[in-house]
């Protein structure tokens, strides 16, 4: 079963800013909260499907937070608003990161200040996509 989620925008239109998608259920409290390792690992396995470079190292993830109870905040944007799958990435974001050990409920709110551009790019994603 998926974690439920939430988005005022629906999957054919783009979010506005401030949009939410939620996914996840409370952390069991026995189970150690996840570090922020393996919730990385798990934005590096989600890539935009119109660049071959995962959405964590294209700088798509603005900020990330892990409470002490295991929910995760995390703060996005996308390459463009109206990126084709600009309505279905926060829901695959919020969806990966909920299927971490360790992680409670997520909350993936999108950002478009400041937009994206391609020096938010890790050096990894440049050299994967020869940008130098």
């Amino acid at each position: 079963m998926m974690p439920p989620y939430e988005m005022s925008a629906g999957d054919d239109e783009p979010p506005k800013e401030g949009d939410s998608v939620k996914a996840g259920v409370p952390k069991d409290p026995a189970v150690p909260v996840a570090g922020d390792e393996a919730v990385v690992e798990a934005l590096r396995s989600i890539f935009d499907p119109e660049i071959p470079v995962n959405i964590y190292d294209l700088g798509l993830i603005y900020d990330m937070k892990i409470t002490d109870v295991g929910n995760v905040d995390i703060k996005m944007t996308l390459t463009a608003p109206a990126c084709p799958v600009a309505g279905s990435l926060p829901r695959e974001v919020a969806e990966a990161v909920a299927r971490v050990d360790g992680v409670g409920e997520v909350d993936v709110v999108i950002t478009w200040d400041p937009p994206w551009t391609p020096a938010n790019m890790s050096e990894v994603a440049k050299v994967a996509l020869d940008m130098f």
